[in-house]
């Protein structure tokens, strides 16, 4: 009874959680896209393997899959797959534990703020993209 609010707008909250878990990945996915070349350089500088391979990966998964899962295409596997991919980048990206001082406790922010949103990924795994989708169609 006192979740019945929820229940009832239970599809409207799941498309806000898809639209809200993947705005900080598309906006910067286009922004991988449209300057491809910085991005490739941002790789090596980063110590990605394959910078060119990576970027492409990071394209593909940040926009394109963003914006599947936004709209609700293959939501359960590919929240899985990017869950996954959120995984990565934490260990690649955001090794806290090889630095010191201040770029130490930004680059910990970022790890478990990639490890919180993996956890949101996880439950649209079991959630499914619900009522406003391409997958319920």
């Amino acid at each position: 009874m006192r979740y019945t609010l929820f229940e009832q707008r239970k599809d409207e909250l799941i498309l806000i959680a898809r639209v809200l878990l993947m705005i900080l990945f598309v906006i910067f996915g286009w922004s991988k896209l449209t300057g491809f070349s910085g991005t490739v350089g941002y790789m090596a500088t980063e110590g990605a393997p394959f910078p060119t391979l990576s970027a492409i990966i990071a394209v593909v998964m940040e926009f394109f899959v963003g914006m599947a899962i936004v709209a609700g295409f293959y939501t359960r596997p590919l929240a899985l797959l990017f869950a996954l991919y959120t995984l990565g980048t934490a260990l690649i990206g955001h090794h806290f534990w090889t630095m010191t001082g201040a770029e130490q406790m930004a680059n910990m922010i970022n790890f478990y703020k990639n490890i919180s949103i993996m956890g949101g990924l996880l439950l649209l795994c079991v959630t499914g993209a619900g009522k406003y989708s391409v997958d319920r169609k």
